[in-house]
Formats: C-alpha cells, sequence, structure tokens
C-alpha cells in the first residue's frame, strides 16, 4: 500500500511554498535534533503555512482535491491533534462537512475525551495530518478513530518524508495514505530553486534510507 502522492506540478508547488516561507528547512551541515533523537539535515514545521493566507489557501484547496479525487466517500474530517486541527478544520468547511479532532490521548480531567467533536460508529472518516515520519502519532489517531467504531477511508498529509517504516506502519495497519508533497519532490525543488548545492544532496538522500542511524559525519 504505497502513499498515493498529488500531481507532480502539485507536489512542486507546496514543496516550493514550505521552502519559501521556512517552514521546511534543509541543513546538512549543522542537523537539527528530532524529539525522537535522530539527527535530521532537514526540519519541517507545516504550521508555518497558517500564517500566509495565499499558501494556506493553496493547501487547503490542494487537500480538498486529494480527497474528492481519491475517495468517493466520506461523513467527517478528523485532524490529528495539534498540527492537523488547524489543517481539518480548514478542510471540512471547504468540503462542507463535519469535524473532529483527535488526541494522542485522553485528557486526564473533565470529561476524559480523546476525541474532540462528535464522530458515530458506522462514519466513514478521512484523517488530516500536516507531516508524516513514520506515522505512529498519526496511526494512533486512526486506533481511537475506529475503537469509535467509524471506519477511517484514507489519510491526507500536507508533506511525507517518505520513509519505508512509514509505509510499513501505514500497510499493516489498512490506512491508505494521500500526500501533497515528499521528500524526493522537496530535493527536486530545492535544486530548481537554488536553495542547496548539488554536493549537499547526496547527503540527503543518503539520510532517508536510514535516519535512525544518520549521525551528519
Amino acid at each position: 500500500m504505497k502513499t498515493i502522492l498529488a500531481p507532480t506540478h502539485v507536489a512542486k508547488e507546496v514543496a516550493s511554498q514550505l521552502l519559501s516561507i521556512g517552514a521546511i528547512r534543509l541543513s546538512p551541515q549543522q542537523p537539527f535534533t528530532w524529539s525522537s533523537g535522530w539527527k535530521s539535515p532537514i526540519y519541517c514545521d507545516n504550521r508555518l503555512a497558517l500564517s500566509y493566507p495565499a499558501i494556506r489557501t493553496y493547501i487547503k484547496q490542494e487537500l480538498a482535491n486529494i480527497i474528492t479525487s481519491n475517495i468517493p466517500q466520506f461523513d467527517l474530517i478528523a485532524g490529528v491533534a495539534t498540527a492537523g486541527i488547524a489543517q481539518g478544520a480548514l478542510v471540512a468547511d471547504a468540503l462542507h462537512t463535519s469535524f473532529a479532532y483527535v488526541r494522542p490521548k485522553p485528557k486526564e480531567h473533565g470529561m476524559a475525551n480523546q476525541i474532540e467533536g462528535r464522530i458515530e460508529a458506522g462514519q466513514k472518516v478521512v484523517v488530516i495530518e500536516d507531516l508524516v515520519s513514520t506515522g505512529g502519532s498519526s496511526l494512533k489517531a486512526v486506533e481511537a478513530i475506529r475503537a469509535a467504531g467509524a471506519e477511517v477511508v484514507g489519510m491526507a498529509a500536507i508533506f511525507t518524508y517518505g520513509f519505508p517504516v512509514a509505509d510499513q506502519n501505514f500497510k499493516a495497519h489498512g490506512v491508505q495514505l494521500y500526500c501533497l508533497s515528499d521528500y524526493s519532490s522537496l530535493l527536486q525543488q530545492a535544486q530548481d530553486n537554488q536553495v542547496i548545492a548539488q554536493e549537499q544532496m547526496q547527503v540527503l538522500e543518503q539520510w532517508r534510507t536510514a535516519p535512525e542511524l544518520w549521525t551528519g559525519h
């Protein structure tokens, strides 16, 4: 079950827009450290796109397009907390459909909700995520939705690193992933925009094959 990517012109445009506002940063010589402890030559914060109306609108429209082009029937959009909440709400509004969002775990106070909003048994749900790395946090949301008795008919995201482990995880959970852009599109666009030198491309390509082992040296 391979990730389905948006048309090439969309994948390149999304990558170009995210690079232009610094939502995606490339730094092979001074790697970032992710919360997982992995060293990475790339850092992605798609939430920055929310501050730019034209880019925000383009991403919203293309997420809506990739959903309606591939998923014939759905009842509800569910955003993955926290970064997928705003994107999911925008997409639900564009598609004139219901919206809810899913926390990583139930709250420890109040109603102890994990799902905020209403997801009912039997509903067909499209999950919205801003970024996919290994797929772990995204698929926890899928499990919560399924536990509520609803059916996940797909997940749409702005960007994926395209890690093999993510493909394996989505396949194991029986979830089809749709993305606007990916790491390969990003590297091509970074070259076209002269954001990164040719000699650094090999480093960036090597990192994705085994990110958990990469040290940056």
